[in-house]
C-alpha cells in the first residue's frame, strides 16, 4: 500500500545534519539567557598535599569580577558520600566533590570558581588567583604502584568480575608443548573531543533552574544536583540536545556541573561554565593499564590455557573498574583460563569509561599474544582463531544469541585479500618501505536498558516521537525517525524525533552501544500503542469501514489506515485524530530487555579487522595504509551512520595504536602534554582507506533484532595495526603507541 520506501536498514542522511553545519545545533555552552555571568576555574599547581593560604586579592580587584567561591567561603555542601552517589555510574568509594576542603588529591583539580561579567573577564581573574600549599610526593606512575595492587573491592555497578577459573591454567601451561607469557601495557589516553565540558545555568526564579549541560544523558546530572542541593525536581529542566564528542567522559557529573549550579544558586543569576582544553585532562582518561597474558596450545593449534593478568590505575578516592579481562574467556575455545584483575591506586582524578572500556585493553593483549602464538606455530594468524573457535561463551556457559564471525572472518580476509600475505616477517616490501599485514578479533556485549518513548499524531499528519535518551553523535534522531516513519508509511520528513531533555519520557545513560537497541525498540513500542490508539479512534467513525478490524488486519501508509485486504476501505489518520476530540492522538510505552532470554543466551557483537602497514625502513615512520573491519551486529538501521560509527572506532583505534599518550611528569604529577599540540592525535593525513562490511546476522534478542555499534569498531583495530607492525618489521612492540623510538 505504502509508496514510501522503508526507511530502516537504508544509508539515510541525518535529519539532524543541516542543523549542525548550520551551525543552528545548539551546545552546551550556546544558549543564553538575560544577565549571564560567566565562571572560570582556578586549577590547583599540584597533585597531592592541602592549601595552606589562598590570596584572592588581586583576582578580586580585576575588571568585572562579581566574586569568587573556594573551599573556604562556598555554600555549604553534604558532608556524606550518599547525594553525591545520585549517579547512575557511579563508582564505589567516595565520590570527588570540588571546593570541599583544603586536601589536592589530583593535579588541576578546582581550588576556586571565578565569577565575573565575561568569559574573559572571568579567565584573566582566574589566573591571577594565588595559593599557598603544602605539597606531597605523588605517585601517578601505575607501575610504581603495581606492588600495592588489590583485587577485594565491592564490585561497581554493571561491571561484571572476572569468572572463576576453569581447569587448571597453570598446569596446562607448563605441560603444553608450546607456550609464551608476555607483557602488555597501554599508555593512558585522555578523552579530547571537540566539545568541552561545559554548563550552562539559567536562573528562571523561586528556586526553577533549565540546566543545559553536556552529558549522555539528562537524567544522571539533574538526580545529581537535586541530590547534592537539595533541589525540588520539579523545578530543575535538564537539556542537552546535542552533544559534541562524549565517548563515555559524559557519563558521569563532572566539576563543571556542580560549581555552575552552586554559582547560580549563590547569586541566583544565570551562569555559564566552560572548561579548557587543558582542564580536560582532569577528567575523562583510559587507565594506565599493566597486562600479562600466558598462552599454550599443542602443536596443531588448539589453544590448553588461557592466563590473562590486568593490574589497572584507579584513584585514591574510588574503585573504578572496567571488564578487563573477561573477554579472555569467551573469545576462543579453550578448557583452562584464569582471569585475575587488580586496582593500583594513584594520585590522579578518577578514571573514566572511554569507547569500548575494558575491552579496548584487554583484546588488545590478548590479540597480540595470539598472533605472537600463531608464529611460534608457525600457523597463519587467521587459521589459528579459527581453529579455537568459540561456539558459546566460556564464561557464562551460554549459547550466543547469534555469532557471524566466521562469515566476518571469511569477508574481511577476501575484501583484504589476506591470502596474498607472505607469512615471513619483513618479507613484504613497497620500494623503501616495508609493508606488514596483520589482523585480530574484536568483541563488545550487546546491552540494552530500560527505555520509555512517546509517540504523538497530529491532525495534520505529523509524527513526533520523543524519549529521553542522548544523542551523543551516532546518530540517534535519524533511527529513531527512521523507525518511526516506517511504523506509519511516512516519509521521513514529516517525523520529529526529540531526545536529551528531562520533560521527555525517562531513559538512562547512553553508553555501551545501548542506545539503538533501546530507545529504538521504546520507540516502536510507542509507535505501536499509538497505532492501536488510532485505529479504535478510526473503528469509532460512523459508518467506519475499519468498524470490525483488528490491528494485524490493516496497514498504516499514506495518512491512512486501510483494510490489508482491501486498501479502497479505509479512514485518514486526520479523521483518526479529529474522532478523538483532540487535536493530537499520543501514546507511551516502556521497553526492557527479556531477563529470561538474556538468562538463556550471551549476546555480542563481533568483529574481524585487517591491517596493512607500510613502515618506512630508514626512518621508522609507520602508516597505516588499509584497514578492512568486517561487523556482525545484527540488523543495520543505517547504513550512513552505522559506517561512520566503524570509522571512528577504526580512527581510534589508530590513535590508540600509534599516537595517544598521555604524559604525566612523575615528580610534579601533572599532564605535561594537556593541549592538541602535544598530546598527538591522528590526523586527516594518518587515515586512508578504510573499508567496512557488515556481515549479515539475525538475532532475536530485541524485536528490531538490533545490536549497538558504538564499541564494536575501536575493539581489536589497535591489535590489527600492531600485529601488521611486527609482520612489517619483525620488531614486536608490547607497548602502545608504537612510535618511531620503539622501531628504532
Amino acid at each position: 500500500m505504502s509508496n514510501v520506501h522503508p526507511y530502516v536498514g537504508r544509508a539515510e542522511p541525518r535529519v539532524d545534519g543541516a542543523l549542525k553545519v548550520t551551525g543552528r545545533a545548539k551546545y552546551a555552552a550556546e544558549f543564553r539567557a538575560d544577565d549571564m555571568v560567566y565562571a572560570a576555574a582556578v586549577p590547583a599547581t599540584i597533585a597531592k598535599g592541602r592549601i595552606v593560604a589562598l590570596d584572592l586579592s588581586r583576582a578580586l580587584s580585576a575588571p568585572g569580577v562579581l566574586d569568587i567561591l573556594t573551599h573556604e567561603n562556598r555554600p555549604e555542601i553534604p558532608e556524606s558520600d550518599e547525594p553525591y552517589l545520585n549517579d547512575m555510574v557511579a563508582v564505589p568509594g567516595s565520590p570527588f566533590r570540588p571546593l570541599k576542603d583544603d586536601r589536592i588529591v589530583y593535579g588541576g583539580q578546582a581550588i576556586a570558581l571565578v565569577i565575573a561579567d565575561t568569559h574573559e573577564n572571568a579567565r584573566h581573574a582566574a589566573s591571577l588567583v594565588a595559593a599557598e600549599y603544602e605539597a606531597e610526593t605523588p605517585v601517578v606512575d601505575v607501575a610504581a604502584a603495581r606492588g600495592e595492587a588489590y583485587d577485594t573491592f565491592e564490585p561497581r555497578d554493571g561491571i561484571p568480575p572476572p569468572p572463576p577459573p576453569r581447569g587448571d591454567a597453570e598446569a596446562a601451561f607448563e605441560g603444553s608443548a608450546i607456550r609464551l607469557r608476555h607483557d602488555y601495557r597501554v599508555a593512558p589516553e585522555h578523552h579530547n573531543p571537540m566539545e568541552m565540558m561545559a554548563t550552562t545555568v539559567v536562573w528562571e526564579g523561586e528556586g526553577r533552574l533549565t540546566i543545559h549541560t553536556k552529558t549522555q544523558g539528562v537524567i544522571n546530572p539533574k538526580n545529581y544536583i537535586c541530590a547534592v542541593f537539595g533541589l525540588d525536581p520539579d523545578k530543575v529542566i535538564v537539556n542537552s540536545p546535542f552533544v559534541g564528542g562524549a565517548f563515555g567522559m559524559a557519563l558521569r557529573p563532572h566539576y563543571d556541573l556542580m560549581l555552575a549550579t552552586m554559582a547560580a544558586l549563590k547569586l541566583e543569576r544565570s551562569v555559564r561554565l566552560v572548561l579548557t582544553r587543558a582542564q580536560m585532562y582532569t577528567m575523562g582518561w583510559r587507565p594506565d593499564t599493566l597486562q600479562t597474558v600466558a598462552l599454550s596450545a599443542s602443536a596443531d593449534g588448539a589453544l590448553t590455557s588461557i592466563s590473562h593478568h590486568a593490574v589497572q590505575a584507579t584513584s585514591r578516592y574510588e574503585d573504578y573498574q572496567e571488564p578487563t579481562v573477561n573477554w579472555s574467556g569467551l573469545l576462543y575455545d579453550c578448557p583452562n583460563v584464569s582471569l585475575k584483575y587488580e586496582l593500583a591506586k594513584i594520585d590522579t582524578a578518577t578514571p573514566s569509561d572511554m569507547r569500548a572500556p575494558g575491552a579496548t585493553l584487554g583484546v588488545y593483549a590478548l590479540e597480540a599474544a595470539m598472533d605472537e602464538l600463531s608464529y611460534e606455530l608457525g600457523i597463519d594468524p587467521l587459521e589459528l582463531r579459527l581453529k579455537n573457535y568459540a561456539e558459546r561463551d566460556g564464561n557464562d556457559d551460554k549459547p550466543f544469541s547469534s555469532k557471524e564471525l566466521k562469515a566476518a572472518y571469511a569477508q574481511g580476509a577476501e575484501r583484504f585479500g589476506w591470502s596474498k600475505r607472505s607469512p615471513e616477517p619483513r618479507s613484504m616490501r613497497d620500494g623503501k618501505e616495508l609493508v606488514g599485514l596483520g589482523m585480530a578479533t574484536g568483541c563488545w556485549e550487546a546491552m540494552m536498558q530500560p527505555h520509555s518513548a512517546s509517540a504523538t499524531l497530529s491532525a495534520d499528519g505529523r509524527l513526533e516521537v520523543a524519549c529521553g535518551t542522548a544523542d551523543i553523535g551516532t546518530g540517534t534522531y535519524t533511527i529513531l525517525s527512521q523507525i518511526a516513519a516506517d511504523e506509519f508509511g511516512l516519509d521521513i520528513g514529516d517525523v520529529t524525533a526529540r531526545v536529551g531533555d528531562t520533560t521527555l519520557p525517562m531513559a538512562p545513560v547512553e553508553g555501551g552501544s545501548w542506545g539503538a537497541a533501546s530507545a529504538g525498540n521504546a520507540v516502536r513500542a510507542a509507535c505501536k500503542a499509538l497505532k492501536e490508539d488510532l485505529l479504535k479512534h478510526a473503528r469509532g467513525l460512523d459508518g467506519s469501514p475499519l468498524s470490525n478490524a483488528a490491528i494485524d488486519h490493516v496497514a498504516f501508509a499514506n495518512g491512512r489506515i486501510a483494510l490489508g485486504s482491501d486498501e479502497s476501505q479505509s479512514v485518514s489518520f486526520a479523521d483518526a485524530v479529529r474522532a478523538s476530540g483532540q487535536a493530537a492522538v499520543s501514546a507511551k510505552a516502556d521497553f526492557a530487555p527479556d531477563e529470561d532470554f538474556s538468562k538463556k543466551f550471551a549476546a555480542y557483537t563481533h568483529s574481524a579487522v585487517f591491517a596493512e602497514v607500510k613502515v618506512d625502513e630508514e626512518l621508522g615512520v609507520i602508516r597505516v595504509t588499509r584497514v578492512v573491519s568486517a561487523i556482525a551486529a545484527g540488523k543495520i538501521l543505517n547504513l550512513a551512520t552505522a559506517r561512520s560509527q566503524i570509522l571512528g572506532g577504526v580512527v581510534m583505534g589508530i590513535g590508540m595504536a600509534l599516537h595517544e599518550e598521555t604524559l604525566w611528569d612523575k615528580r610534579l604529577g601533572r599532564v605535561v602534554n594537556a593541549n592538541l599540540g602535544e598530546y598527538h592525535v591522528p590526523a586527516h593525513a594518518d587515515i586512508q582507506n578504510i573499508d567496512v562490511i557488515f556481515v549479515e546476522e539475525d538475532d532475536k534478542a530485541n524485536p528490531l533484532g538490533v545490536k549497538g555499534l558504538g564499541e564494536i569498531g575501536i575493539v581489536g583495530a589497535a591489535a590489527a595495526i600492531a600485529n601488521a607492525v611486527f609482520h612489517a618489521t619483525g620488531r614486536r612492540v608490547r607497548d602502545l603507541p608504537i612510535t618511531i623510538e620503539k622501531l628504532l
